[in-house]
């Protein structure tokens, strides 16, 4: 009788301790990873929470046109409050960030003018996030602003074999690759401010007719009221700074995020 009544209370002590550590606050991780790739020096951003066990979904976040600034940090740090493990990619290299339009323009431009440079660099950071001991390498996403969103978007056009799902935030939709039938792997989460004047509807049409015609699955959203930057806060100053259609829409920015949350509960199970 003593001896099942001390194996009783260490059951009880055990599975005490095992709801404390799954109820527990997140605690999350965060740090630099640095790496050069054809001569060019690159750091990365990588944020988890240390109180979940064993791997979880990685998630790559690609940067606004700005570069890998403290906004695209805070989106990676944000991911890993939600469960997975984030790393937050440079595309410029170098450490560059852009303060004016002008530098941001030039900076994206280089990128997305040579997209094979461009797909290594995204293939690169996706290997050091596979790397991650948090991380299960069969279930991998990407989001991006912005440039970002262009990026994640024409990965996913390419054929990506390793992306379950992209989900663009104000992404450019420009049409830089035409995808052959069956050839995009990954769904797509477009999330679009539909009074955005960087992308005229003409544009809109396009992008999605490639879509259709390729057999992707994808969703497209828009957010009445929105315009470029929906969901980054302060980006009314930089607008009125730089004369821009730049806002921030709260509406837009929270129901944004709960529609990823909810895409990447879906393409994750």
């Amino acid at each position: 009788m003593r001896l099942f009544l001390v194996f009783a209370l260490i059951f009880a002590i055990t599975a005490c301790e095992t709801t404390k550590q799954k109820d527990a606050a997140p605690k999350i991780v965060t740090k630099a990873i640095d790496y050069d790739l054809d001569g060019v020096k690159f750091q990365g951003y990588l944020a988890y929470d240390e109180n979940i066990e064993g791997k979880r979904p990685g998630i790559l976040v690609v940067h606004e046109w700005w570069g890998l600034n403290p906004y695209a940090k805070k989106r990676a740090e944000q991911l890993a409050q939600e469960g997975y493990t984030a790393f937050a990619i440079d595309m410029y290299g170098d450490g560059k960030l852009a303060d004016h339009p002008e530098n941001a323009q030039k900076f994206m431009m280089e990128v997305l003018t040579n997209m094979p440079a461009a797909v290594k660099r995204f293939d690169t950071a996706m290997g050091i996030l596979k790397s991650q001991p948090t991380v299960d390498t069969n279930n991998i996403a990407a989001i991006g602003y912005c440039f970002g969103g262009a990026v994640v978007l024409q990965m996913a056009k390419m054929g990506n074999k390793d992306l379950k799902g992209v989900a663009s935030f104000h992404g450019a939709l420009e049409s830089m690759y035409t995808p052959k039938e069956g050839e995009v792997q990954a769904e797509l989460l477009i999330l679009h401010g539909k009074d955005d004047p960087f992308t005229p509807r003409e544009k809109i049409d396009v992008f999605i007719k490639e879509l259709d015609d390729s057999g992707a699955k994808y969703e497209f959203i828009e957010y009445d009221g929105a315009v470029h930057s929906f969901t980054v806060e302060g980006a009314d100053e930089k607008g009125k700074a730089f004369g821009l259609p730049l806002a921030y829409n709260k509406a837009a920015d929270e129901g944004s995020w709960a529609k990823m949350k909810e895409f990447f509960d879906r393409i994750f199970k």
